[in-house]
């Protein structure tokens, strides 16, 4: 029996059993995170240097590659490390460090999902009042609401979960740290104001989810109701990027956390550990970048203006 002031790291489930998998994995979870990097990062250096993408739709967009680059960031490096090193340790602090950056960026990155929705709803529901309703100061303050909550969310949520003692070891079957997971070595009934906590954000990550769905429901409504079909293809073509994005993130999500505990094991929660925290950052500028013609001739021009500069 051990409690968390005794408590100096934690054990990850390990990634494979043999040397030649675990360098396997290194190489898989580095060329991912090149990958997402490159793609978010182009992202990101087309929308600030083209003017003409100074619109709140790619201000957005911006802020969703940033959270990407943020989620990769924060666990991806250490499952390399530990591949590469043949170790699964990581520290207390570590952990603490990683439950806080992924609840922040997972956070952000669904607050912006919401708010790009609103986005589109206005651009397509209320045309003639898109300027006055997403002008240059309302975005960039629901920007920081999106990141100023995401910050409280995470601040708090860190400091409750790792307040609890722990007395159920040290070790537990997940890539990174997560709430859930240390929740589960808690050998006090304290846990229940973390739960409480966590009941609390889903309720709001729900009422998201809904307005997402109403959304899309007046937003299809208003398309149908176009008289030409270019017209309606041009409509459906700016929505269809943010709704396989949000496909991809909530349905990823919602599978690793509500799955049937009959169904659990190390290899299943490992592949949906990566496929929630790693697929969506890489697939993100993947979607948006093929589906908008603006974005891609902007990612363009810039490599091609840093090859001629070489």
């Amino acid at each position: 029996m051990s409690n968390s002031s005794s408590i100096s790291h934690f054990l990850l489930l390990p990634l494979a059993d043999t040397r030649q998998l675990q360098l396997l994995h290194f190489c898989l979870f580095l060329g991912i995170s090149l990958a997402a990097l490159l793609g978010n990062g182009l992202i990101i250096s087309a929308v600030a240097c083209s003017h003409h993408l100074h619109t709140p739709m790619f201000f957005f967009l911006l802020n969703l590659a940033l959270t990407d680059l943020g989620c990769i960031c924060t666990t991806v490096p250490k499952a390399m490390h530990n591949s590469l090193w043949d170790t699964r340790s990581i520290s207390y602090s570590g952990c603490a460090a990683q439950v806080f950056c992924f609840v922040f960026f997972i956070s952000a990155e669904y607050s912006l999902l919401t708010i790009m929705c609103y986005d589109r709803y206005v651009s397509i529901c209320k045309p003639l009042h898109y300027g006055t309703l997403l002008g240059s100061r309302a975005c960039a303050h629901m920007a920081a609401a999106a990141w100023a909550s995401a910050f409280l969310n995470a601040l708090v949520h860190t400091a409750n979960t790792f307040s609890l003692p722990l007395c159920q070891g040290n070790a537990w079957g997940q890539l990174f740290c997560e709430i859930p997971h240390i929740l589960k070595l808690s050998c006090s009934r304290s846990y229940l104001s973390e739960l409480g906590l966590l009941t609390v954000s889903v309720c709001l990550y729900f009422s998201c989810f809904m307005f997402i769905i109403f959304s899309y429901v007046q937003i299809f409504r208003a398309v149908l109701r176009i008289p030409s079909e270019q017209g309606r293809h041009k409509a459906f073509s700016t929505c269809l990027p943010h709704l396989a994005v949000v496909s991809l993130f909530i349905s990823t999500a919602f599978f690793a956390y509500l799955k049937p505990s009959s169904i659990s094991s190390p290899s299943l929660d490992l592949s949906l550990s990566v496929l929630y925290s790693v697929v969506p950052p890489l697939l993100n500028p993947l979607i948006y970048s093929l589906r908008n013609l603006e974005l891609k001739a902007a990612v363009w021009r810039l490599i091609t203006r840093q090859f001629q500069k070489n």
